[in-house]
């Protein structure tokens, strides 16, 4: 019988044990923010201080105006939290700036998140109110929706004009 054929580039399984390190137990967290209808969902996981949005770095991401709300979060906290964990986040609905409020809300709860679950409770408090201090926004989703149009007018509240003659 002949034997089945692998490509060259295969590596056998007893090579592949011996060369592949065991990984530790993987540590990532979950966490979404939102403002409007723009949803931003963040994985952050143990790595060396990646942060991607869309898959694209933080200062590739459009309008550049409004790239400094985003990196409020690493400006307020330095460069030295977030340099043991990599952050990836994805953004989908609303606008430019409702995805960059719901963006930099990912990344903070993220950043707490993980702290709280691997590191410890004290730095995580910490952040915390370094965060809530600075903007509450960055922790605490905007509550605020756009109201329903309704009828006997063009909008929510305005009605259409009444003429008495």
């Amino acid at each position: 019988m002949r034997r089945k054929e692998e490509p060259f580039f295969a590596v056998g399984e007893r090579e592949q044990r011996r060369t592949m390190p065991a990984k530790g137990p993987l540590q990532s967290v979950q966490v979404f923010g939102r403002k409007k209808t723009a949803t931003a969902v963040a994985h952050c996981k143990r790595g060396n201080g990646l942060i991607k949005v869309n898959g694209r770095p933080l200062d590739q991401i459009e309008p550049r105006t409004l790239q400094y709300k985003l990196l409020e979060p690493v400006l307020l906290l330095g460069k030295e939290r977030f340099a043991g964990v990599d952050i990836r986040v994805r953004v989908k609905g609303g606008g430019h700036v409702a995805q960059i409020y719901a963006i930099r809300q990912s990344i903070s709860k993220a950043l707490v998140a993980y702290y709280q679950k691997y590191v410890d409770e004290a730095s995580k408090k910490e952040i915390k109110d370094i965060l809530i201090q600075y903007d509450r926004t960055l922790l605490v989703a905007d509550p605020r929706r756009c109201e329903a149009k309704k009828f006997g007018g063009p909008g929510a509240r305005a009605r259409y004009q009444k003429s008495y003659r």
